[in-house]
């Protein structure tokens, strides 16, 4: 690395505009940028203002990091205006359109990174940011993408295309997924919408164009660590030929509370009181649910939870964001009281929260997840178990990896994905009863429930190891550096005017 010095490194990270896929990035950017390394985050000036304050404790402490900004088309794509980030959107009906948004980004994009110094050394964006493959090619800079999921679900996917065993069956019947390291048994109705194509043509072409474009990607950074899922990784690697550097958890880099508050201002919610209520609990009492930043679940299904949460007699926070049919579920919480009822043991936080801080903290004792990756391994930092209640896209394939593989949680019975435009149609499949008994499953008394809980604490120790000096993480952010370093020399040797400053 001594011809190549780390000034001379650009790294451009250009995340999907929603708040899974933007938040991870970011921290990944972080990481990098504190290895010395120059990180440039590229995003809409509406989405910034999100992280913008984390960046800037990041440039005062010394880090080579800044924010582009690209302008959002909405008018152009026919989004009304403000609604820049997927989780704004006021109907997913405009999905097709956020993403001709997307592709509208590549022309300025290609000019904003054409006039960088230094000249960008590797792209890494969401996959699922299809036009910034076209964009690496035209620069001729290499492409690393971030998936989002874990190793253990890129291989079931993977696997599945491959062997296409689910259409061999039935909607709900089981089948045993080949070529995993585990015995795991799905149903069609639990796969991601790439394997159930419905109705909407232009959604799944959409799919199948990320997928080809994937497939030639440099290689993949995972949020993710090797002593939680080694098998998968190494298994990945072997049938796909594709390099995957696990660099995770990456929201661990927060480290402060500050910090952890910091990570993501979408509201004006004042954390120090979640915190101080949190505070007045014993050690691995408190109930945490959130349902994802774009939940689907009905206000039926929700309805249920929140009954299934008073039945536990226990402390619990209760995440509501913006949910499907959201003014229903407010309307049964204004007339049947609810808030009322379980004040003083339960609260409700309508809005956006700073989740990794909450997860952190010694009074939560368990974690009510729709298994979106994010939050599943936020929950394993947080040395927590598992309640799992997937609603769509792979979270029934996180469910099976935190339930059967990691073994440091629970499911509350859901058993099908809520599709896309069908949550109308969804059915309540998991009960009050069930999320009381779920609950209990972990957080009650018996040798059983304290082995799920211990083993949730060694994943976090495992976890909280990885990311420091020394850790799996932590080198294989050192290789995928030497990488590029190796990659931008190469080329420098073929093509003598490339990579110029």
């Amino acid at each position: 690395m001594d011809s190549t010095p780390l000034s001379n490194l650009h790294f451009v990270f250009i995340p999907l505009m929603a708040p899974g896929h933007l938040l991870p990035m970011v921290d990944m950017a972080k990481m990098l940028a504190r290895r010395k390394v120059k990180v440039s985050i590229v995003t809409t000036p509406l989405n910034s203002i999100h992280f913008q304050a984390s960046i800037d404790r990041e440039i005062q402490s010394g880090s080579p990091i800044q924010i582009l900004h690209v302008q959002f088309p909405w008018a152009e794509a026919g989004i009304p205006k403000g609604c820049e980030s997927q989780d704004t959107l006021p109907s997913m009906n405009l999905l097709y359109n956020f993403n001709v948004a997307l592709n509208l980004l590549q022309h300025p994009i290609e000019e904003l990174l054409q006039n960088q110094s230094p000249f960008p050394s590797c792209i890494v964006s969401d996959k699922n940011f299809l036009c910034v493959a076209d964009v690496a090619d035209k620069l001729n800079v290499p492409r690393i993408i971030f998936d989002g999921t874990s190793c253990f679900s890129l291989l079931c996917c993977h696997s599945l295309n491959k062997n296409k065993v689910h259409q061999a069956v039935s909607y709900d019947e089981k089948f045993v997924v080949p070529g995993l390291p585990h015995k795991i048994e799905l149903r069609r109705s639990q796969l991601p919408g790439i394997f159930y194509p419905g109705t909407d043509l232009k959604l799944q072409a959409f799919r199948e164009a990320i997928g080809e474009a994937a497939k030639k990607a440099y290689g993949i950074m995972a949020n993710s660590f090797e002593e939680l899922e080694a098998e998968y990784v190494e298994e990945y690697e072997r049938v796909t030929g594709q390099k995957v550097w696990c660099v995770g958890p990456v929201s661990l880099c927060n480290k402060d509370d500050t910090e952890k508050a910091l990570r993501s201002k979408r509201n004006s919610n004042d954390e120090s009181k979640y915190v101080k209520w949190l505070d007045s609990w014993p050690e691995r009492s408190v109930i945490y649910v959130c349902l994802g930043s774009q939940n689907r679940a009905t206000p039926e299904q929700l309805i249920e939870v929140g009954l299934g949460l008073e039945a536990t007699k226990r402390p619990f926070i209760w995440v509501l964001r913006g949910a499907y049919r959201r003014e229903e579920m407010e309307k049964w919480l204004l007339e049947e009281g609810f808030e009322e009822r379980v004040k003083g043991r339960g609260i409700l936080i309508k809005g956006w929260v700073a989740q990794v801080l909450i997860l952190s903290h010694r009074a939560i004792g368990a974690f009510l997840t729709h298994c979106g990756w994010n939050s599943t391994l936020e929950g394993i930092c947080g040395g927590v178990p598992l309640v799992s209640y997937p609603l769509y896209a792979e979270q029934f394939l996180n469910e099976k990896f935190v339930v059967q593989v990691v073994e440091s949680g629970v499911s509350a019975g859901a058993e099908t994905v809520v599709r896309l435009g069908d949550e109308f149609k969804s059915r309540v499949e998991v009960t009050r009863d069930n999320v009381r008994d779920s609950i209990e499953k972990v957080m009650g008394e018996g040798k059983e429930k304290d082995v799920i809980r211990e083993r949730a604490r060694n994943y976090a120790d495992m976890a909280s190891k990885t990311i420091q000096e020394g850790g799996s993480s932590y080198n294989n952010m050192s290789l995928l550096i030497e990488d590029i370093v190796r990659l931008k020399m190469s080329q420098q040797k073929a093509t003598p005017n490339a990579f110029l400053d």
